[in-house]
């Protein structure tokens, strides 16, 4: 392939001179620009190739979960799975030894809440399945001691009928705050955190008084408490009320239930593994 320089003698003669150094000095000149071209025009194709390329190293996004196997989770999943055992041993008529195993389950509600927030535990999940297990533990008791003749039909259809309320609302929110894309397989994630239930201070009262009045009626046969007694009546009125205010609070509060924004999803998860550069 000839050089530059002799294409230039030929192209243009009059610029190539007759002396020898100076045609060694013009070639070397053209034959340097021209290899200057080729790099600069092979460095341009370079770096639109790296453009569409992704680096082996990049890892992929990684979607907004969180740690759903914690101490706290495990035990209210304990509760849940216990419910119906609860439930078995009343309808059974061995009212000691459910008595017994609402005592423990009261404990373990109160020792779940603690290592929470001890030990900065505290998640989406929990803020779902923690509800969910007071309200499991309270409908087994509920139909169970209405079933024994031990608990008025009408207030347990009160009690019941919120529960399956806030439940519908629940499925209907967590659908809306769900971020895309929306599946079943998402939705049923609870790992990817989408909205926080938080407690009134109403609904908090409500779940007292049930609990009370649950224990206290699981109690009157063992002790021989008559089911119409004054204190007893007077709690399942004021029970009454209050699982009705608590509902309508939930519908009604703005703090109820709280959307997560992003920087309160990436705050509770853990700190994501990056993978050494290679050299």
């Amino acid at each position: 392939m000839p050089s530059a320089a002799g294409i230039l003698s030929i192209t243009r003669p009059h610029l190539v001179s007759r002396h020898p150094r100076h045609r060694s000095l013009i070639s070397d000149s053209v034959d340097a620009l021209g290899a200057h071209r080729l790099l600069s025009t092979s460095s341009i194709v370079n770096v639109e190739k790296r453009k569409h390329e992704v680096p082996e190293t990049q890892p992929p996004i990684p979607d907004h979960r969180e740690r759903v196997l914690t101490i706290p989770n495990a035990l209210t999943m304990a509760r849940i799975l216990s419910a119906p055992y609860i439930g078995y041993l009343i309808v059974q008529q061995d009212y000691g030894l459910a008595l017994t195993g609402c005592v423990v389950l009261g404990l373990t509600d109160a020792l779940d809440g603690y290592i929470a927030r001890k030990y900065n535990m505290q998640s989406f999940v929990g803020s779902i399945i923690d509800p969910a297990a007071d309200k499991a533990l309270m409908t087994t008791l509920t139909l169970a001691l209405a079933y024994g003749g031990l608990l008025p039909t009408a207030l347990a259809v009160v009690i019941i009928g919120r529960d399956v309320a806030l439940s519908f609302a629940a499925f209907f929110i967590r659908w809306a705050t769900l971020p895309g894309p929306k599946t079943l397989k998402r939705y049923f994630d609870l790992s990817i955190p989408s909205v926080e239930v938080r407690p009134t201070v109403i609904s908090k009262w409500n779940t007292a008084l049930q609990l009370s009045l649950m224990g206290a009626t699981l109690a009157s046969p063992v002790f021989g408490i008559p089911a119409d007694f004054i204190g007893l009546v007077g709690l399942q009125w004021l029970t009454g009320a209050t699982t009705v205010f608590s509902g309508l609070g939930y519908l009604i509060s703005k703090d109820a239930v709280h959307r997560l924004t992003k920087a309160e999803v990436a705050k509770r998860l853990p700190k994501p593994h990056i993978l050494p550069k290679r050299k």
